[in-house]
């Protein structure tokens, strides 16, 4: 027996009475980033360490230093994959591998150059280390065949109405989608991070991984592993050049982008360890959060949009002093 896990924290305020246009004209709107500042130390989560995938790409032009922190997802949702992730990290994998492919509006993916790369010119693949799993695709959203009832929750106890899932939320600081028929799962919204794969039944290692840098490809949902997000240094992925051969990967091996490490956080040679937290979704903080990104009230804005997709309702994630 498998149960529905969302929650609805913010459905009461997204669903809120209208007040009369004379309430409305004496109330001020604090903007989304307003509303975050204030929100109380207690609304805050940290993220540990270990759950902090550390890329370093080599320095830009100017000698600068480029670093991307990913958050990898939380049980229950990809941990097959994402303990496949933590072995390539101790193994060492990616260190002397690249930026392969900058594919505008869409994504950024990195790894061996010579996997499913036919322009690369690479002959030979980089061995990977022992022991990973072969996750099997039921664990794109968690239904799995072998089960055969599902319970499924109200529509009405879910927070947002929409076009790919039935209904999404928001679960421990991560956007979820669900289906009416059962099943639970990551979102690909921008800066989220998923596994690379060839044609089906390869549910791909977590040897190859990209980021969403364009609009949100929902359509990949439930069709590919999303295993993490990017919660800072986005703009050395997203600011590369394009890629000018198909699918944007890059044809000329001087235009890749090497990868120097990648570490998981709390196995990094340098300290102090990196240091984060996220508004928590079950907080009145975020509910108002979301609330103002659906209807944005405050004074540049004229006519308020009456909602928001849930990928326009980006979770606030802060760098803290390390202990």
């Amino acid at each position: 027996m498998r149960k529905n896990i969302l929650l609805a924290p913010i459905a009461a305020l997204l669903a809120a009475a209208p007040v009369s246009a004379q309430e409305e004209e004496k109330k001020e709107y604090p903007s989304p980033n307003a509303i975050v500042d204030a929100a109380p130390a207690s609304d805050w989560k940290a993220i540990a360490a270990s759950d902090l995938l550390v890329m370093d790409l080599a320095p830009d032009a100017e000698g600068n230093k480029r670093r991307v922190i990913i958050q990898l997802m939380p049980e229950p949702f990809s941990q097959g994959w994402i303990r496949n992730i933590r072995k390539l990290a101790a193994a060492k994998f990616w260190d002397g591998t690249s930026i392969n492919r900058v594919q505008d509006n869409y994504v950024v993916q990195w790894g061996d150059a010579g996997y499913d790369n036919p322009e690369s010119g690479e002959t030979e693949q980089k061995a990977l280390p022992e022991g990973l799993e072969v996750v099997p695709e039921w664990q794109y959203d968690g239904v799995d065949p072998s089960k055969e009832e599902v319970i499924v929750l109200h529509p009405s106890e879910y927070v947002l109405d929409e076009t790919y899932s039935g209904w999404a939320n928001f679960v421990d600081g991560w956007p979820i989608g669900s289906a009416t028929d059962g099943g639970d799962w990551p979102i690909h919204c921008y800066g989220a991070v998923g596994v690379g794969r060839n044609y089906s039944p390869d549910t791909g290692t977590g040897a190859e991984l990209y980021t969403v840098i364009g609009h949100a490809p929902r359509h990949l949902d439930r069709n590919i592993a999303v295993v993490g997000r990017i919660i800072e240094g986005i703009e050395h992925l997203s600011s590369l050049p394009r890629g000018k051969g198909q699918l944007g990967f890059y044809a000329d091996a001087s235009k890749r982008i090497p990868i120097t490490s990648i570490r998981m956080g709390d196995e990094l040679e340098q300290l102090p360890q990196p240091a984060f937290e996220y508004l928590d979704t079950a907080s009145e903080a975020f509910a108002r959060y979301a609330d103002a990104r659906a209807n944005r009230r405050d004074p540049f804005f004229i006519k308020p949009a009456g909602g928001a997709d849930i990928c326009n309702i980006p979770v606030p994630v802060r760098r803290v002093a390390a202990d």
